[in-house]
């Protein structure tokens, strides 16, 4: 081996081919060429499989052989075989090309981290639920320098802090107005939450409630400024004989609506999830025969989903929904979206 001069730079030349003393180690590409071919023990196929000449090839294979000072490949005209050399280097090229491939994947991570804070808005017990915690969990491993605040909304601003853009987005209950825009995260029964001293609270598990039989009572009403058809579909009003429910007492929150009905003012309807959530002295949670399923979801207002933050939590929030559809279910009286 002999040096040349090239410029200010030192260069090896080695049979005819040169490359500068700095730029004597085997690079990734010549090491992914050398694991096809011992995959392929042969010229023709591995140049079809890596897109390039035979000659190419066979060029990039002789140098890294040099660069290393090893043969790493018998040839003839008939065959090409491993050497031993070349076998026992097979494991360490593995390592380096998957630990590059590690190392550009997660630049490309760190490139595309995004900072900033979002403003998640919620209502009633929405913040403890399990999808919550997946959600909230998964935005922090993708984008850690995003900072999450949690508001907690009343059940009349819940509408007007999207649409004032008080917050980016929040965890509601359907149904919900246009122009909102959802995601589904889960369903799950509803359940009559009656005063604990009410007959109907009494009967037995296997007698579920029916619409019918609360034909009679009273229903905490919502502030004016809740929509009015997203609580007539939890009040269940009409009921399916056409008849008009009886309002009572309004409840600006779920403390609020849970005082009322323990004080035996009137009922409501939950999510079965208020029984492990608000359990209460004088509140009584009973299953409901034909009320329908209730559903969670993520609303946003669709002129904010360019901002960065909200498209993030978007995206995550589609893949935990996702995933959670396809795991069987564990237990628990919720089931996730698509499950």
């Amino acid at each position: 081996m002999e040096r040349v001069p090239d410029g200010d730079r030192s260069v090896a030349k080695t049979d005819g081919l040169a490359f500068p003393t700095h730029d004597r180690d085997p690079s990734t590409h010549q090491l992914r060429l050398f694991l096809t071919l011992a995959q392929e023990l042969h010229f023709g196929r591995a140049a079809t499989r890596l897109f390039m000449t035979q000659p190419a090839l066979s060029r990039q294979i002789r140098m890294l052989e040099r660069k290393l000072g090893v043969d790493l490949l018998d040839r003839t005209s008939r065959s090409v075989t491993l050497t031993p050399a070349g076998r026992a280097l097979i494991p360490e090229a593995e390592q380096v090309v998957s630990a590059m491939a590690g190392l550009r994947r997660r630049a490309t991570e760190h490139s595309r981290e995004v900072r900033g804070h979002l403003v998640l808005g919620f209502i009633a017990g929405e913040a403890a639920m399990p999808y919550t915690h997946a959600i909230l969990g998964e935005l922090h491993r993708r984008q850690p320098r995003i900072t999450v605040e949690l508001r907690a909304l009343s059940f009349g601003n819940q509408v007007e802090a999207l649409a004032n853009g008080d917050v980016h987005a929040a965890l509601l209950r359907s149904p919900l107005p246009p122009p909102l825009r959802t995601i589904r995260l889960a369903t799950e029964p509803r359940v009559a939450c009656l005063p604990a001293a009410d007959r109907l609270a009494a009967l037995p598990d296997e007698r579920p409630v029916t619409l019918t039989d609360l034909a009679d009572h009273l229903v905490v009403d919502m502030p004016a400024q809740a929509p009015r058809d997203w609580w007539d579909d939890w009040a269940a009003n009409p009921r399916p004989d056409g008849s008009p429910v009886r309002f009572g007492p309004v409840a600006a929150d779920i403390e609020s609506l849970l005082h009322i009905v323990a004080r035996g003012q009137a009922i409501s309807f939950l999510p079965a999830a208020a029984r492990r959530l608000y359990p209460r002295a004088g509140v009584a949670y009973v299953d409901m025969a034909d009320a329908p399923p209730s559903t969670a979801a993520l609303a946003w207002i669709p002129a904010g989903q360019e901002r960065p933050v909200l498209s993030c939590l978007l995206d995550t929030t589609r893949t935990v929904v996702a995933t959670a559809a396809e795991r069987p279910r564990t237990g628990g009286a919720y089931r996730a979206a698509g499950a």
